[in-house]
C-alpha cells in the first residue's frame, strides 16, 4: 500500500463535530490537548448523520473495516498535517450501530485491531469487535440486569434416533416456574450463542418481570455442526420434533396448544426454524426468523456458490411448493448492513402468500448478535400474543 499524503490541518476540518469545534475555538491544538481530549471525550464522536473516529499512533496508513453486504468495507482515516493523529468522519443513519475494527498499515504488514478509544465491544464465535453507536441509539433497557428475578438453566439429555446417541441441551426455566401450569415453548437454535453473545436469559428475566411477554420454557439448542445440520432441513426437524419436544413436553410443563410453541433462530438457525415449521405443519404457531441465511432469487444465488446457499435455496423451493402455512405467527427481520436484507423482506412476502401472519422489522445494523438482541422483544410480544389478539 503507498503512503497516504499528508492530511489537512485542524483548523481545515469542515464539517466537524461541536466537541471537535470547541477543541479548535482557540486555533490548532497541540498534541497534548489533543490527547486530553481523546482521554475525556467517549468515542466515536455520533451527531446526526455522522459519527467521527481519532486514533493516535505512527502507521503508513489506516482504515475502519465494516462488515457490510456480506463483504469488508473499507474506510480511509487521514493523518493530520503535523501530528500522529489519525481522524475520520463518516456518513451514518442515525438510530443503529455496526460492529467493526481499525486497520493498521505499518512497515511490517496490515494489523486488525479494535479501537483502542472506544470501550464497546461485542462478541460473536469469532472474537470481539468495536461498537459503533449512531446519534440515537440505545441499547435496549431491558437487555441489561435490573435486578428482576432470575430464571435457571437446567441440563436437559435428549435421546436421538434422528442422529443416533443422544445430545445435551439447556432449558431456560422462568422465575417462580410451577410444575402444575403449562407454559409457552421457545425452542432457540444456536441458544448458548445466544445466552453467550446476545444476553438472552437476562433479556428473558427482564420481559417476562415487567409483562411484556408470558413466563415460558425456554430450550436452548447447540448443534455441534450448524452449517452442515441445519441447511440440510429434514434431520434437524426430525429431531426436533421426534426426539426433543416430546422430551421437553414430559420433563416439563409444556402447553400443548400449538400457539404457544415458537421456533426462533438466526441466520442458518433461522432456516432450521423455517424448515421444520413445513415440514411438519400444525406443530408450531409462532416463528422468530432473524437475519435468515435465505436466498430466493435464482440470479443471486449464481453469485453465492458456496454449497449452504444451494441447500438453502433447496429448501426454499420445497417451501415455495408446500401446503400454506395457516394459523402461524412469524416476526421477519433484518440488518441494512447485511447482504441478506432483500432476500428477508422477500421471505416475508412469502409467507404471507402462505398464509402465515407475518410482521417485518428492519434495523440499521449488521449481522451480528447484538442486533438480534435488540429486536427480541418485538419478536416475542408478536408471536407470543394471546390466541385473537391481532393488535
Amino acid at each position: 500500500m503507498t503512503r497516504h499524503s499528508e492530511g489537512p490541518d485542524w483548523t481545515q476540518l469542515d464539517p466537524v463535530h461541536p466537541d471537535i469545534a470547541d477543541l479548535l475555538a482557540e486555533g490548532r491544538p497541540d498534541d497534548g490537548r489533543i490527547e486530553a481530549f481523546m482521554a475525556r471525550i467517549p468515542l466515536p464522536l455520533a451527531e446526526p448523520g455522522a459519527l467521527t473516529f481519532l486514533w493516535k499512533g505512527h502507521a503508513r496508513a489506516v482504515e475502519i473495516l465494516r462488515w457490510i453486504n456480506a463483504g469488508v468495507d473499507r474506510d480511509h482515516f487521514v493523518r493530520m498535517a503535523g501530528t500522529d493523529i489519525w481522524y475520520l468522519r463518516l456518513p451514518v443513519e442515525d438510530g443503529g450501530r455496526f460492529e467493526y475494527k481499525l486497520s493498521i498499515h505499518a512497515h511490517d504488514g496490515e494489523h486488525w485491531i479494535l479501537d483502542p478509544a472506544n470501550p464497546n465491544r461485542a462478541g460473536d464465535p469469532f472474537g470481539e469487535n468495536s461498537v459503533a453507536m449512531t446519534w440515537g441509539y440505545e441499547r435496549p433497557e431491558w437487555s441489561i440486569p435490573m435486578g428482576a428475578a432470575r430464571g435457571t438453566l437446567d441440563d436437559m439429555h435428549v435421546p436421538s434416533t434422528a442422529f443416533g446417541g443422544a445430545r445435551r441441551e439447556q432449558v431456560y426455566l422462568p422465575a417462580g416456574y410451577d410444575r402444575d401450569r403449562p407454559y409457552p415453548l421457545v425452542i432457540i437454535h444456536d441458544g448458548g450463542d445466544f445466552e453467550t453473545y446476545a444476553d438472552l436469559t437476562v433479556s428473558l428475566d427482564n420481559l417476562i418481570a415487567e409483562e411484556a411477554i408470558p413466563p415460558v420454557v425456554a430450550v436452548l439448542i447447540q448443534a455441534g455442526d450448524r452449517m452442515s445440520e441445519y441447511p440440510r432441513g429434514r434431520r434437524h426437524a426430525r429431531y426436533v420434533v421426534q426426539d426433543l419436544l416430546p422430551v421437553v413436553s414430559e420433563s416439563y410443563a409444556i402447553s400443548p396448544h400449538p400457539h404457544d410453541r415458537i421456533l426462533l433462530g438466526a441466520s442458518l438457525g433461522a432456516v432450521a426454524s423455517l424448515s421444520t415449521a413445513f415440514r411438519y405443519p400444525g406443530i408450531f404457531g409462532g416463528l422468530v426468523l432473524k437475519s435468515g441465511s435465505f436466498i430466493l432469487d435464482r440470479e443471486k444465488l449464481s453469485q453465492r456458490p458456496h454449497p449452504v446457499f444451494q441447500r438453502v435455496a433447496r429448501i426454499v423451493e420445497v417451501i415455495r411448493r408446500a401446503p400454506d402455512l395457516t394459523a402461524t405467527r412469524a416476526f421477519v427481520s433484518t440488518g441494512e448492513l447485511e447482504g441478506l436484507a432483500e432476500e428477508n423482506r422477500a421471505m416475508a412476502d412469502l409467507l404471507r402468500e402462505k398464509g402465515v401472519d407475518v410482521k417485518f422489522q428492519t434495523a440499521w445494523d449488521g449481522h451480528h448478535w447484538h442486533n438480534w438482541r435488540d429486536q427480541l422483544r418485538d419478536a416475542l410480544t408478536w408471536v407470543l400474543k394471546p390466541d385473537g389478539d391481532n393488535s
